[in-house]
């Protein structure tokens, strides 16, 4: 009889380095390896459990004194659009969204590299090469898939590859209660669009359809500017040391 113990995770804790996104703070993350076996499994524990994925590393913020980082996750079933998401809707309402498997390719790097030179120039992901981006896209053992969407070619159904300039990627995790969007990028010169805002929406539907009841949307920065967009979609819950709760918040009709 086989009587050795399953592997458990080991988890790490990185040094101390600069808060990207509160001024003057430090941050620290802990993180474990995602691989083998129970990769998926081990992804969504640890999802529900206010981590993150970034290729095959799951982390969460271990800061000394700060707890301004806490998980979101949007209550999809319950979801209702307000007014300002209806328009955003009604804007895209020429877009396709169709789920790929994670295959890198030229055309999404050329975008990936656009957004990044408009919105994150000095960020950590600034350098970023094709060989980077395939690594981000293909380096996971969990169930993963990108988004494309596309604009639809006038005449043309909504096939199963549809044709049409690409302006936005999604790199979603597809979980046991929902969809845990890992990163996303669009055509920053749309801004009419709100594409941001759109593809959020768009996975909210999409979970819906899938009968599941989450939209797992990463870290909410309380006293961020740039991560005040993610209070909007609500009803939504937050991770606090009670388990998740209802968020009771400002509603954003921003």
């Amino acid at each position: 009889m086989n009587t050795q113990a399953t592997p458990s995770p080991q988890f790490y804790l990185t040094a101390p380095a600069a808060c990207p996104y509160l001024a003057g703070e430090m941050e620290r993350k802990v993180f474990t390896h995602l691989v083998g076996p129970r990769a998926a499994e081990m992804n969504d524990l640890l999802t529900q459990g206010g981590f993150r994925r970034s290729q095959n590393i799951a982390y969460r913020p271990a800061c000394e004194g700060c707890r301004a980082c806490v998980s979101v996750r949007i209550l999809a079933n319950e979801f209702e659009p307000n007014r300002t998401m209806r328009k955003v809707l009604s804007a895209n309402r020429d877009l396709v969204g169709t789920m790929v498997p994670t295959q890198p390719s030229t055309e999404q790097f050329t975008l990936f590299r656009q957004y990044l030179d408009s919105r994150h120039q000095r960020g950590g992901m600034s350098d970023m090469s094709a060989l980077d981006y395939a690594i981000m896209v293909e380096d996971t053992h969990v169930n993963t898939r990108l988004v494309e969407y596309r604009r639809r070619v006038p005449g043309q159904g909504i096939g199963d590859k549809p044709q049409g300039e690409l302006i936005g990627v999604a790199l979603t995790d597809l979980m046991s209660d929902g969809l845990s969007m890992v990163y996303s990028f669009f055509d920053p010169g749309m801004e009419r669009r709100s594409l941001g805002t759109f593809i959020i929406l768009d996975h909210i539907n999409r979970t819906r359809q899938l009968g599941l009841p989450h939209v797992y949307l990463g870290y909410w920065v309380k006293g961020s500017a740039k991560m005040h967009y993610k209070t909007r979609f609500q009803p939504q819950e937050h991770l606090t040391p009670r388990g998740w709760e209802r968020y009771l918040g400002e509603i954003d009709e921003g």
